[in-house]
């Protein structure tokens, strides 16, 4: 007995063989980029030693990267970068903030276990 509640929507795809062979060519270089930018960052924080003076802006850059990944995916694979302007705006910049928000808990924490260190180990 077949059901049929299923839906087999690579049946139903009705585009030409050039916009599949267009399609497939997004998908690699969307891989691709994100490939290169892991490697990138693979690299870099295995070659590069904490001690170094250039890891703070090391990390900097782990956490730009990181975020230019997260939202080009959330642009290419949920579809955002085909939606109206307004409509990315309204999606990317509350998450953008959000980031800075944690950013700014992060380093505010930060700097209130150094002042506790600092006050430990003065005593």
């Amino acid at each position: 007995m077949e059901r049929d509640d299923l839906i087999e929507y690579s049946l139903h795809a009705h585009h030409s063989e050039e916009k599949g062979k267009e399609i497939r060519k997004k998908i690699w270089m969307v891989t691709i980029l994100l490939t290169v930018i892991t490697v990138v960052e693979v690299f870099t924080g295995a070659f590069i030693k904490q001690s170094s003076w250039v890891w703070p802006f090391v990390k900097w850059g782990f956490i730009i990267l990181t975020v230019f990944k997260a939202s080009y995916i959330v642009l290419v694979f949920m579809h955002l970068g085909d939606e109206k302007k307004s409509l990315k705006y309204m999606i990317l910049i509350p998450y953008f903030l959000f980031i800075l928000y944690l950013i700014f808990i992060a380093l505010w924490e930060a700097l209130a276990v150094g002042d506790a260190w600092s006050t430990y180990g003065g005593a």
